[in-house]
């Protein structure tokens, strides 16, 4: 079985600032995977080559036995993806579940007609985030965080084989922050691999099966319990750092978290 993503070497610079350096991992099976590191880390840029929107000065990535960026569209149908801060043109009248539907579209390829399955498939995503009764309201109606669930629905309705989230928990209230991380989870047990950068680390301690530690290169990765040293999160953002365990909770403080 191939892995769901294989990084060897990688860097990547836009004009003469490297943002990656020299970045290998192996995501061997579906799992929670989140991604952490301090502001222009590299965080994002990675996500991007991981979809071939970014081109690499060197090194070679597969996702899910593709090969990128030669591969990137065939891969681009089996992923689901959501882009940090995306707005919608509020002067376009789209509903809810045309926004969903786009997930379907971007599966089915552009100019192809829209099946009844497409259609169940947006509806069960809908219910999946807990926004079923919107599927008719204007998308601009809705408040930042359902906004927000939307957007996850529609990278839902690909039935994805893998989920690339960024910011996804960025400005959501905690009962959409609760409903988007059991959501994942849920994936994730489901057989899908899910990968997730995010500027806040202590709600996804009980959550993530692996965390990858980044600031321009890979500083550790691994399961959840081995990466959560104080030594590794300060060499990651340079500053001093606690962790506090009190019984099963742990709380990590003393770190910048704005991503």
């Amino acid at each position: 079985m191939k892995p769901v993503i294989s990084v060897k070497g990688l860097t990547v610079a836009y004009d003469d600032r490297l943002a990656l350096v020299d970045v290998s991992f192996v995501f061997p099976k579906p799992a929670f995977l989140s991604i952490i590191g301090p502001n222009a880390s590299g965080k994002t840029t990675l996500l991007k080559a991981l979809l071939g929107i970014v081109r690499p000065l060197t090194g070679s990535i597969e996702v899910l036995g593709f090969k990128i960026p030669d591969e990137k569209y065939e891969v681009r149908r089996l992923v689901g993806y959501v882009p940090q801060r995306e707005r919608i043109d509020p002067t376009k009248p789209v509903l809810v579940r045309d926004v969903v539907l786009m997930g379907r579209v971007a599966r089915r390829g552009w100019g192809r007609s829209l099946l009844e399955e497409d259609y169940r498939a947006a509806e069960r995503a809908l219910k999946a985030v807990e926004m079923s009764e919107y599927w008719d309201e204007p998308y601009v109606h809705l408040s930042g965080g359902q906004q927000q669930r939307v957007l996850i629905a529609r990278a839902l309705a690909v039935e994805p084989k893998l989920l690339l989230l960024d910011e996804p928990l960025s400005g959501v209230d905690a009962a959409t922050q609760d409903v988007i991380l059991n959501v994942l989870r849920e994936e994730a047990d489901r057989g899908v691999g899910v990968v997730m950068v995010t500027h806040d680390l202590n709600p996804l301690m009980e959550y993530s099966d692996y965390i990858m530690l980044l600031n321009k290169t890979v500083i550790a990765y691994g399961a959840t319990h081995e990466i959560l040293r104080e030594e590794l999160l300060e060499k990651t953002f340079m500053r001093r750092v606690s962790i506090v365990r009190a019984e099963e909770k742990v709380v990590v403080s003393g770190v910048d978290y704005h991503a």
